[in-house]
């Protein structure tokens, strides 16, 4: 078992590797670890994640008072009490910016699923929550809808947030997302992303649940499991919309009903002998 000490060690350990691999500039990110029922160790705020001794580290209730420190804990520690609140076996959590999966949420696009075995294995669908302003308790209740679904939400032009058992599996979450949007942005750049099958998506679900993993989709009725229906109903209280990633069952995928696609077909075909006519 941990003491304090070491469990200071490695939240420094993981702020290193935030700062190191482009997740936290400057003063960024968070990075928390529940050590008892009422008392969770914090980052500083500002300071840099990749220069951090575990004198600077602080201690908060589960509140969010600070009980210990010479420093000031993080202004954001309400988005790691939200989650540990909700999801009581969480022992820690990350907050950084990690600059592909940040890129979505600043676009505002859905996260594709169904293109990266280990994504569907490790992840599922990741959702992105609505936009609020950072530090306050508003911002914090952005995840709530979310945090029972999965272990890393994106945050609407702000970042990522993820938990686990460690800081360092924590910090795994947001680093394999962020590998993940890294390259169907570089597939994009190509021309094209290649996703699963529908037979080939339900094989890694089943793989999944065969490895004990949990997701959504196996409670879900007349889910298009390629088609981001897990957090749909979310996209209008987030702002969000495809741009540029359609997976490959999205296009067929519409609330209109017979009737009105009837009228539809029938306008078009109707302006398509109007034009002919005219020539």
């Amino acid at each position: 078992m941990r003491n304090l000490y070491q469990v200071k060690q490695e939240i420094c350990a993981i702020g290193d590797r935030l700062y190191k691999r482009g997740y936290a500039a400057g003063n960024d990110g968070n990075i928390s670890f529940r050590i008892s029922d009422n008392e969770v160790v914090c980052t500083p705020t500002m300071i840099s994640k990749g220069f951090m001794t575990p004198d600077d580290l602080c201690i908060v209730d589960m509140n969010g008072k600070q009980l210990s420190g010479k420093r000031k804990a993080t202004s954001e520690i309400r988005l790691h009490l939200a989650v540990m609140k909700e999801r009581p076996e969480v022992k820690s959590v990350v907050h950084c910016h990690p600059p592909y999966a940040t890129a979505f949420g600043m676009a505002r696009e859905p996260i594709p699923p169904c293109a990266l075995p280990e994504v569907e294995i490790h992840l599922g669908e990741v959702p992105i929550a609505k936009y609020a302003i950072p530090g306050g308790q508003e911002f914090a209740d952005t995840i709530l809808p979310f945090v029972h679904k999965t272990k890393v939400i994106v945050l609407a032009n702000h970042g990522t947030v993820s938990w686990g058992e460690t800081p360092e599996r924590a910090y795994w979450w947001t680093e394999i997302l962020d590998a993940y949007c890294h390259m169907l942005i570089l597939a994009k750049s190509i021309g094209n992303v290649g996703y699963f099958t529908k037979e080939e998506a339900e094989q890694l679900l089943a793989l999944k649940k065969a490895w004990g993993g949990s997701d959504p989709r196996f409670e879900m009725q007349n889910c298009d499991i390629c088609a981001n229906d897990v957090f749909r109903d979310s996209w209008k209280d987030a702002g969000l919309a495809r741009h540029g990633f359609n997976p490959p069952t999205y296009a067929e995928k519409s609330d209109t009903s017979p009737d009105e696609k009837e009228a539809l077909i029938a306008e078009i075909t109707k302006r398509v002998v109007d034009a002919l006519t005219k020539k």
